[in-house]
C-alpha cells in the first residue's frame, strides 16, 4: 500500500477520529506487527500539537502465553503500576486510539474458564476508573491488517497479497477517498438525519423478525434517543468520531425489557475466539437460554460475566446497503461486521443515549434504565429477511426495516 495513502488514513484517524487538540496527550494501543502504521499516527499526533503520545504495544501471542502460564490469582490482579496508569488516564483524560488488527482465532486453545474468571475479577477493580473517564475524552477505534487476520479472510492468497487486499478493503470501507474528511462529514449528516426521524417517532419498543428464527421485542426508556456518527466529549465539548468505519444508528434499550429469541447471523470474534451459529432467548429482559455450534463456553462466560451481561445494552440499526456489507467480505472483526448489518449488544448501555444525560448524570440514567455491566459485546443479527417494526407511545406500528434495509 502506498505510504501517501496510509498517511491520509493516519491523518483521518488523528484529525477527524480523535480530533486531537494542541496540548492534549494521546494513548495509542496497537499490535506490535503494526508498528510502521502506528508510528505514522504518532507523528501525525505531534504534527497537530499533541503534548505527549504514549504507545501500548499489544501481542496476542504474549497474551496467550501469559494466560496459559500465570496462576488464576496472578492473572486476576491489577498491579499497582496498572492502577497508576489508569489514575493518569483519569487525571489527564488522554485521547485514545485503538488500532485493531487481531487474529480472530488468536486465543484459541486457552483455558476459557480461567480467563473468564480473571476478566471478571480485573473488571471489578478497573470499573471505577472507567466510570470516572466515561464520556470525557475523545477516542477512536480503527483497523489495520494483521497477517493472520488477512490470511483468515483470503486463505488462497500469499501473505503479502492478502495483506494488500485487506488494506484496500479497510481503506475503502473507512472512506479514505481523495478528501476523507469531506466524505465523512457528508456521511455523518446522513446518519444524523436518520436518527432525527427515529427520535421523532417516540418509540416504545422494536419488534425484530427474520426467516432465521428471530422473534424479539425490545423495550425503550421514555427518554431513549438514537445517535449516529460523531459525538462530543463531556466538559470540553470536542467533536470526535469514535468508530472508523461507522454505519449505525444506535440507542440503549431499557434494561430488563426484552422478550423472545434472536439468532446471530455472523460469527462473534471475542477475545481471540470465534463464537459461531449462536442464539439467545430472553425472558423479562434477561438471557435465560442460549446455544452455539462453536465456543458455546465463551458465550456462556460472556453472559455470566456479571448480572448486567445477560441483558441488552444496545440496539443498532445498519442497512444491508452499507459499504461493508456490499464488499461481500465477512471480516471476522466486530468493528467491521457490526457496521455491515443490524446488531445488538450484551452488557453496558450508553448514558448518552438518554435525552438530557449531561444534566441528569450517570446515576439518574441508570435509574431510568441504562444497563450496567463491565462488558459491552456486540453481535450481529441482520439479514436480507430482517424486518423491524416500531411501536410508538401513541400506539402506532411504524415500519423501520424491511428485508434488511431502511423502510423509510
Amino acid at each position: 500500500m502506498k505510504k501517501s495513502r496510509l498517511r491520509k488514513y493516519a491523518s483521518l484517524i488523528v484529525g477527524y477520529g480523535i480530533n486531537v487538540q494542541a496540548g492534549q496527550d494521546v494513548l495509542i494501543q496497537a499490535n506490535i506487527e503494526n508498528s510502521d502504521f502506528t508510528l505514522l499516527c504518532v507523528e501525525e499526533c505531534y504534527r497537530r500539537g499533541a503534548r505527549k503520545v504514549v504507545v501500548d504495544w499489544l501481542s496476542q501471542d504474549l497474551d496467550k502465553i501469559n494466560i496459559n502460564y500465570r496462576s488464576l490469582e496472578t492473572l486476576s490482579q491489577v498491579e499497582d503500576y496498572e492502577k497508576a496508569k489508569l489514575k493518569w488516564r483519569v487525571d489527564k483524560l488522554p485521547c485514545l486510539i485503538w488500532l485493531d488488527g487481531d487474529d480472530p482465532d488468536g486465543l484459541n486453545g486457552i483455558d476459557v474458564e480461567k480467563y473468564g474468571v480473571s476478566m471478571q475479577k480485573r473488571g471489578k477493580i478497573i470499573k471505577k476508573y472507567r466510570d470516572a473517564m466515561d464520556g470525557k475524552f475523545q477516542w477512536c477505534i480503527a483497523a489495520v491488517p494483521g497477517k493472520a487476520w488477512a490470511k483468515k479472510l483470503f486463505p488462497d492468497l500469499s501473505t503479502s497479497k492478502a495483506m494488500e487486499k485487506l488494506w484496500e478493503n479497510i481503506l475503502s470501507c473507512s472512506r479514505v477517498t481523495e478528501d476523507p474528511v469531506a466524505s465523512w462529514k457528508e456521511h455523518d449528516a446522513t446518519l444524523k438525519a436518520k436518527c432525527e426521524y427515529l427520535n421523532s417517532l417516540s418509540i416504545e419498543s422494536l419488534h425484530y423478525t427474520s426467516k432465521e428464527g428471530t422473534d424479539l421485542t425490545v423495550g425503550f426508556m421514555k427518554d431513549s434517543i438514537f445517535l449516529g456518527g460523531g459525538e462530543s466529549s463531556l466538559g470540553k465539548g470536542i467533536y470526535f468520531q469514535p468508530n472508523i468505519p461507522s454505519e449505525e444508528c444506535f440507542t440503549s434499550p431499557e434494561s430488563g425489557k426484552a422478550e423472545g429469541i434472536v439468532y446471530a447471523t455472523m460469527p462473534l470474534s471475542y477475545q481471540g475466539m470465534l463464537i459461531e451459529n449462536f442464539w439467545i432467548r430472553f425472558k423479562d429482559g434477561k438471557a435465560v437460554e442460549w446455544g452455539a455450534e462453536k465456543n458455546v463456553e465463551a458465550l456462556t462466560k460472556i453472559i455470566g460475566m456479571d448480572d448486567g451481561a445477560a441483558k441488552l445494552g444496545e440496539c443498532a440499526l445498519v442497512p444491508n446497503t452499507s459499504p461493508i456489507r456490499q464488499s461481500g467480505i465477512l471480516f471476522y472483526n466486530t468493528l467491521f461486521d457490526e457496521n455491515a448489518t443490524c446488531h445488538l449488544a450484551l452488557g453496558k448501555g450508553f448514558d448518552m443515549c438518554v435525552r438530557g444525560y449531561e444534566e441528569k448524570g450517570s446515576a439518574k440514567c441508570k435509574e431510568e434504565g441504562v444497563n450496567e455491566s463491565m462488558i459491552h459485546v456486540d453481535f450481529m443479527i441482520g439479514s436480507d429477511s430482517l424486518d423491524i417494526d416500531a411501536k410508538t407511545r401513541d400506539g402506532r406500528i411504524v415500519p423501520v426495516f424491511r428485508g434488511g434495509d431502511w423502510a423509510f
